[in-house]
């Protein structure tokens, strides 16, 4: 897939949006064809040289670009040239969909398996067995802890958990209510 038709698509849009915010999008969003000095970027895109080297570091971490260095015979100084590499986004984007699946499941077994006490003048909520070793009392507010009831939670989890498997194609093991 090109350059321009992965950055058409909102879902990718949205992931290099939070890899590296919104001083670094610009950079993002412009892959040259090519190599590229960040002074050169900077320059183009009218941004500040630092945004852009943090832009830059944050894709080559995250395996969306690399770079070569060159020295200057004269000056020694060395130029990093920049290439942007954006092919693997899809794969990238699949294994972090398996990472949240397996996040939500792990949460959605946690919701299951407690119970859960609830302080609403202190926004807090504390497990059955914290609950009891402070008496069902909020240890903050002094007020009775209520039990909560997290069913819907559960339900949202259910159906984004059905949801992220269909996307993945992953089986879907039966959840058990």
């Amino acid at each position: 897939m090109a350059f321009e038709e992965l950055l058409e698509d909102p879902v990718i849009q949205k992931y290099l949006h939070e890899l590296v915010g919104p001083k670094g999008m610009p950079v993002a969003a412009a892959p040259p064809d090519g190599e590229v000095t960040d002074e050169e970027l900077a320059e183009e895109l009218g941004l500040e040289l630092n945004d852009v080297r943090r832009a830059l570091f944050i894709l080559y971490e995250n395996d969306l670009a690399s770079y070569r260095r060159l020295r200057d015979e004269d000056s020694g100084w060395l130029t990093y040239l920049w290439t942007f590499e954006y092919e693997e986004i899809p794969e990238q984007l699949e294994t972090e969909m398996h990472r949240l699946l397996a996040a939500l499941e792990a949460r959605y077994e946690y919701e299951m398996e407690n119970e859960f006490y609830l302080s609403e003048e202190a926004g807090i909520r504390f497990e059955f067995g914290e609950a009891m070793e402070f008496g069902f009392q909020c240890p903050e507010t002094g007020a009775e802890l209520q039990p909560m009831e997290n069913t819907r939670l559960i339900e949202a989890m259910e159906e984004r958990i059905e949801q992220l498997r269909d996307e993945l194609g992953v089986e879907s093991a039966e959840i058990e209510v």
